[in-house]
């Protein structure tokens, strides 16, 4: 069994005495683990760095061995990613989600396809935040959790749209949210592409999108907390918006 494919570096680990175990995230095979022989060599090791672009070769006598791989690079993030705090949390909260949400050897192309996006805004920083909401929606989407915001759920309109419902995650106008507007989650402008996104309105929507990771994604694969790697790098934006 063999392919070749480019991919996102979300992890590496220490296999043995001179290998390295790796979990990429490519465009046709998913996320996708294997064995780099002599991963922790002065050669190899400082290209299996998170966030790395990379050439990718898996073969494995059959296809439900773990396998593996040899890698060359294509690019490296890692000095974008290190340039500032905001983005090593942000690089740090992408793959993190990567590893927690993604099922094994399942391709999600459009998913891929944003994440290089965003990775490659690394450093950034006036950036980053607002792409990074839009890639958690497309998170959401692609996992099969998105959200409508497109008109009310109770009453039709596309106007006064001020809320998502909790549990239909659909958008809530106040008049038709009623009695039940303390329940409702906040849907600032932001989150439906509208105004000039300042990280105020960002940290707002990291409620929302942070409420559908947590109690409807992340239940649904068996209640484990989300990463701490996200809920730090949302502070580092509230931070900046405070």
């Amino acid at each position: 069994m063999e392919w070749r494919d480019q991919g996102i570096l979300l992890s590496a680990r220490r296999h043995g005495e001179t290998s390295a175990i790796i979990e990429v995230f490519t465009p046709a095979h998913g996320r996708h683990a294997g064995v780099v022989r002599g991963g922790t060599s002065r050669k190899i090791a400082p290209i299996l760095q998170p966030g790395a672009q990379l050439d990718l070769k898996w073969r494995a006598r059959l296809e439900d061995h773990i396998g593996g791989f040899t890698v060359e690079p294509v690019r490296s993030r890692a000095v974008a990613a290190m340039g500032s705090g905001l983005s090593l949390k942000g690089l740090n909260a992408v793959t993190a989600l990567l590893l927690f949400c993604l099922p094994e050897r399942e391709a999600h192309p459009p998913l891929y396809a944003r994440t290089e996006a965003l990775l490659d805004l690394l450093g950034e920083d006036d950036l980053w935040p607002l792409a990074y909401l839009r890639w958690e929606l497309s998170l959401l989407e692609e996992m099969g959790y998105g959200l409508d915001l497109s008109a009310c759920a109770v009453t039709g309109a596309r106007d006064g749209l001020v809320y998502v419902s909790p549990k239909s995650g659909r958008a809530v106008s106040r008049a038709g949210a009623g009695d039940w507007a303390d329940r409702m989650l906040p849907l600032p402008p932001v989150l439906r592409g509208q105004g000039d996104a300042p990280d105020s309105q960002i940290a707002q929507a990291f409620v929302t999108t942070g409420y559908f990771l947590s109690e409807h994604l992340a239940r649904d694969l068996g209640h484990n907390p989300l990463p701490e790697a996200r809920a730090r790098f949302v502070e580092a934006v509230n931070r900046r918006s405070s």
